[in-house]
């Protein structure tokens, strides 16, 4: 018993040695950074070199005769608001909490300007240094607050764009169901189709916001971060148990998430271009989304074609595929930034991708390991040119 409790001693004391062995490279590099930046090492070397400054344009809020701005600094000086200017002419303007903007702070600047009504304007934000960063407003507009009107206008938005057309897609069940075990092959790789194109387009949209965050945020690390992010917790949540649903709805469930995100990140968009007037939301681009979205129920019910779950659940599908995109254009509408429209791009992308994964792996098992066939070769391609095609009716 001595023995034992000796060894039990000796492996606490050596598990504690190795932590602190673990923590002295730690403790070197702090000691090391410490002396850089309080020795004077990193004054010496910025001596003489001008500051680098680097605002970008965070929020735009229009109200009658104003206009708001919200700035982050996104380099690692500090930046001095200096003056400001409107369509080429200077203004009055008032900055909060200060015109000194510290790295990766926020101020906000306000303009009694009385701007005029579906005209664009340029504002321009002078630094104390000279240096200038611009930002067009393509169509002005009040932007809308948070009453009873906006929740019901971007609530319609986001039923029709997304809602509607997902649950008009859920009607292809019937017809999946009396197919043969060839055409649902074809109808899986067509879903996987459907979803490398939501993939790529959401990957694709997500580095183009990126260019809009600020610099010392890293935008297109934050599309990586979210990207594989989000495919491991989807991956995570593929894992885990879920009763007697069975495969087939498993991979529906899957397939509704990652639209359902991708959807949230498109309901975001179109709540911040609405909201900016920088987009015509007429009965064209309505129809557009929705025939672009309703392949998405054929999508999310070509999973379940051999099974019979009960309405609720294939509804609940539609739901958790659909709803999203209402909460986005909220959210859109109200409170756009770039940093948020990244990281919902990135997660529905990651998402999606994870569920093209999964399903190939279901297509693998249908065809006895042989995934690829001019059945499957074709379904996938028909699955890309389908979205392409509808993808053409949305001009935004």
């Amino acid at each position: 018993m001595d023995g034992v409790a000796r060894s039990k001693g000796y492996g606490s004391v050596s598990a504690a040695r190795n932590w602190l062995t673990g923590l002295a490279p730690l403790v070197i590099l702090a000691a090391v950074a410490l002396l850089v930046t309080r020795g004077g090492v990193v004054d010496f070397l910025q001596r003489g070199a001008p500051p680098i400054e680097d605002l970008s344009f965070n929020e735009v809020r229009l109200a009658p005769g104003q206009i708001s701005l919200e700035l982050i600094n996104g380099g690692p000086d500090p930046v001095v608001v200096a003056q400001v200017t409107v369509d080429e002419a200077y203004w009055a303007f008032t900055i909060a909490p200060s015109a000194t903007i510290g790295s990766l702070k926020k101020a906000e600047v306000v303009l009694p300007f009385p701007w005029v009504q579906d005209e664009p304007h340029e504002v321009t934000i002078v630094t104390s240094t000279g240096l200038t960063f611009s930002h067009t407003i393509e169509v002005a507009t009040v932007t809308p607050g948070p009453d009873a009107r906006y929740i019901g206008t971007f609530s319609a938005i986001g039923l029709y764009v997304g809602v509607i057309p997902v649950a008009i897609g859920l009607l292809w069940l019937p017809l999946l169901r009396g197919s043969s075990k060839k055409w649902m092959q074809f109808f899986l790789a067509l879903t996987a189709g459907l979803l490398v194109f939501i993939a790529a387009e959401a990957t694709f949209e997500a580095f183009e916001v990126a260019e809009t965050v600020a610099t010392g945020l890293n935008g297109d690390m934050l599309v990586v971060l979210g990207f594989v992010a989000a495919l491991i917790a989807l991956q995570t949540l593929s894992k885990s148990k879920t009763g007697d649903s069975g495969n087939g709805f498993q991979m529906a469930f899957l397939v509704a998430v990652g639209i359902g995100l991708h959807n949230m990140a498109e309901g975001l968009a179109i709540g911040a271009s609405y909201s900016l007037g920088e987009a015509t939301l007429g009965a064209s681009l309505v129809i557009g989304f929705m025939l672009h979205n309703t392949t998405e129920g054929l999508a999310i019910v070509a999973p379940i074609a051999g099974d019979a779950p009960p309405i609720r659940k294939t509804i609940g599908l539609g739901l958790i595929a659909g709803v999203p995109t209402i909460f986005g254009a909220l959210i859109g509408g109200l409170s756009y930034s770039p940093l948020l429209a990244t990281l919902f791009l990135s997660f529905g992308a990651g998402a999606v991708v994870q569920v093209i994964l999964a399903l190939f792996k279901v297509m693998s098992v249908g065809v006895e390991g042989r995934v690829w066939t001019p059945v499957t070769a074709g379904g996938l391609m028909a699955g890309l040119l389908i979205m392409y095609g509808t993808g053409l009716l949305v001009v935004v």
